[in-house]
């Protein structure tokens, strides 16, 4: 009997088995570590590699690691970390190349992980073994090795994104191992144990494929590819709502689009059988007509059917000019050239003098009804998708301008006079001749003569006289008799005008806002007397707008930038009382500018800066130093006027931004009107002042069902 021996490190004692087995039996603690090795048999018994047994029940971790390194002979590397037990059981032997796998899969339930470096196997905890060096493999490298040992494979997709794989394979990675998509490259970046990395490599196969739902292109012979995709769009996705009650399903959706250039139609779906459907159905509305001039009605969304339809006729109508004279019945398809196509307004087609017509002029090929907003087309197939072509180029929505204009206008107003006067009346009123004498300057409520007849009359500022009774003067009656007057006076105005009017027009449309008075102005007067009869004077009379007046109209270009035609007027009242008529102060400008989207421009601006400096003396006795004051009368003013124009038009391409604008004004007028109220009173009975109603948070769009079916671009 034959006896072989394997060392566990501790104090250990063979046991002698039959078969020639030896059993190393670990005694460092009560659970067993025991391995058997069967040796090669000869007579009669095949000879092969050694078959291992092995059976650790509440093994510790460094004790199976050292029975793994004797039969394996690889050198092991513990992480301080690493503790617990491991139980493996054999029935029967197992190859001696299987045992590193075996305890490889141990320890990985057990939440360890092992890492081959440069002939050392180190076990770590199974979070920190993506940090270590690990057998990383490209994405046109084969991988090597399996089981459970930790790889990084990078896999590169080839049809989906990588980004959109990360969501469906993270539930199938452990938790502690990595997964991250890398979108430059389009490259997924896997860090897992081998036997899974196979698994997820078939899965990632199996998703990243050709996707089914690439684009195809149906040509259309007869039908206009606009009106089909409408019927097509409307047809089948209400036959896919009708179908689920969620919703339409990505499988279930389906995608049309015109493409008016080709005259084709762009389908796009994941579902093949839908697609059949589809070109089936297509097939069967792509058919010729049996009339050789169709009627169309083109629903309009956003164009003007009026301006649309006379914009259309006006690009045929030079074409009939030279068209050759064709009878209907010489072809099967007309085209606009011939004769025989319908002339816009009634117009019969202008033929040469050797040509004759056989077929009769008809009605407009294009009219429009305003009613509606449509256009109807007579034509065929042909004519008629040629215009269509057109007609959805020039239907589109028009950008809005909203224009918020500040009119700053600051008016300063400064003035001072002084002045002595004196006159002498004693004596006057007798027969006999009198002497008088005296000065007299400035207007009637101003000088002494004029305040002397009209005592109320006298101009603000400070007046100083000397008043000795009345007098009586032939021709002008009783006056006082003011013999010494000193007036003295300085003023000071300011104005500060700020005007802010906003204005929402729409593209290549003129807009303009008036925010003043209506003022008459005579324009003449007559009057008619006669002995017998009463005069009847009469007088015709003009209004004109005074006050704030902008006119714009906007031109968006393709780049966003913005030309602006401009008028704006500021006019004011400045005398009513005039005998000639109204006096008015206006300033204007009318102007073209360029601005973007956003900007502020100044458009105008007036700086009028205006000092004047008045003397009134008399000769030789003014210019008499210090003296010379009792015989002059001084005034000095000082007029400045600054008045700048700024615009800032926005642009407005859709509702939500519109909807932005109309709600801020709303709001702002709201909380206005709510200052406004009048305050509660403990004697006046409370009135409540009007107000808008509360704005509504979003408009609700109508029913599906009670809209037209518009025939337009999709």
């Amino acid at each position: 009997m034959k006896r072989s021996w394997i060392k566990t490190g501790f104090l250990c004692m063979g046991v002698l088995l039959p078969a020639g087995q030896v059993w190393a039996v670990s005694d460092s603690a009560p659970p067993a570590i025991m391995a058997s090795v069967e040796k090669p048999r000869q007579g009669g018994v095949p000879t092969g590699a050694d078959a291992v047994t092995l059976n650790f029940v509440n093994a510790d971790i460094e004790g199976v690691v050292k029975v793994i390194s004797d039969i394996t002979g690889k050198n092991f590397l513990l992480d301080p970390r690493v503790k617990g037990v491991i139980n493996i059981y054999s029935a029967k032997p197992i190859p001696r190349s299987s045992v590193y796998d075996v305890f490889l899969s141990a320890l990985r339930l057990q939440g360890f992980s092992v890492i081959e470096d440069r002939g050392l196997v180190k076990i770590v905890p199974e979070a920190d073994a993506k940090l270590n060096s690990s057998p990383t493999f490209g994405a046109a490298e084969q991988a090597r090795g399996g089981g459970d040992r930790i790889q990084t494979r990078i896999f590169t997709m080839k049809y989906e994104s990588a980004a959109q794989m990360v969501p469906i394979l993270r539930p199938l990675i452990a938790p502690s191992n990595a997964i991250t998509a890398y979108p430059n490259s389009n490259t997924l970046v896997i860090t897992d144990y081998a036997s899974n990395l196979q698994r997820l490599e078939k899965i990632i196969d199996s998703i990243d494929r050709p996707n089914g739902s690439d684009p195809v292109i149906i040509p259309l012979q007869y039908a206009s590819a606009v009106d089909v995709a409408v019927t097509v769009n409307r047809l089948f996705d209400e036959a896919t709502q009708v179908q689920g009650t969620t919703g339409i399903e990505p499988i279930q959706r389906i995608t049309v689009i015109a493409d008016v250039r080709s005259n084709s139609l762009l389908v796009r779906s994941s579902n093949p059988a839908r697609l059949t459907q589809l070109r089936k159905f297509v097939a069967m509305l792509d058919s010729p007509t049996n009339a050789g001039g169709n009627i169309h009605v083109v629903y309009l969304k956003n164009a003007e059917a009026v301006k649309l339809a006379e914009t259309l006729r006006a690009i045929y109508q030079g074409d009939t000019g030279s068209a050759s004279v064709t009878s209907r019945s010489a072809s099967a398809t007309t085209t606009l050239a011939a004769p025989v196509v319908m002339q816009a307004q009634g117009a019969s087609a202008s033929l040469g003098p050797n040509q004759t017509s056989s077929a009769p002029a008809m009605p407009g090929i294009i009219q429009a009804d305003a009613a509606t907003n449509s256009i109807i087309i007579t034509a065929s197939d042909a004519v008629y998708n040629n215009l269509r072509a057109a007609l959805d180029k020039l239907d589109v929505r028009r950008a809005q301008v909203y224009v918020e204009a500040l009119i700053a206008e600051v008016t300063a107003d400064k003035a001072a006079e002084f002045g002595i006067q004196w006159q002498d009346l004693s004596g006057l009123g007798g027969t006999s001749a009198q002497a008088f004498g005296g000065t007299n300057f400035g207007t009637p409520g101003q000088n002494i003569v004029g305040i002397s007849k009209n005592p109320t009359g006298i101009s603000p500022g400070l007046n100083i006289g000397i008043v000795k009774g009345q007098i009586s003067i032939p021709g002008i009656g009783q006056i006082l008799n003011l013999g010494l007057l000193v007036r003295a006076l300085q003023s000071d105005a300011n104005a500060n005008i700020l005007s802010t009017p906003t204005l929402l027009t729409m593209d290549n449309e003129e807009a303009a806002i008036v925010i003043g008075q209506n003022v008459p102005f005579i324009t003449g007067q007559y009057a008619t007397s006669g002995a017998a009869t009463t005069p009847t004077p009469f007088q015709t009379i003009e209004r004109r707008d005074v006050g704030l007046t902008l006119r714009i109209k906007p031109q968006i270009s393709e780049g966003g930038t913005v030309r602006l035609q401009i008028y704006q007027e500021v006019s004011s009242v400045q005398d009513a009382t005039n005998a000639a008529g109204v006096i008015t102060n206006k300033r204007a400008v009318s102007s073209t500018v360029l601005v973007d989207d956003g900007q502020i421009v100044v458009i105008g601006g007036l700086i009028q800066d205006t000092v004047s400096d008045g003397e009134q003396k008399v000769p030789v006795l003014g210019d008499i130093p210090w003296l010379g004051g009792m015989f002059r009368y001084k005034t000095r003013s000082h007029h400045k006027t600054n008045l700048m124009i700024f615009l800032r038009p926005t642009l407005v391409r859709d509702s939500q931004r519109a909807n932005t604008y109309t709600s801020e004004r709303y709001d702002y007028i709201l909380g206005e009107q709510r200052k406004a109220q009048p305050a509660h009173d403990e004697i006046l009975p409370d009135m409540v002042s009007p107000t808008l109603p509360p704005r509504p948070l979003s408009p609700t769009p109508p029913p599906v069902e009670t809209q037209p079916a518009h025939v337009g671009g999709v």
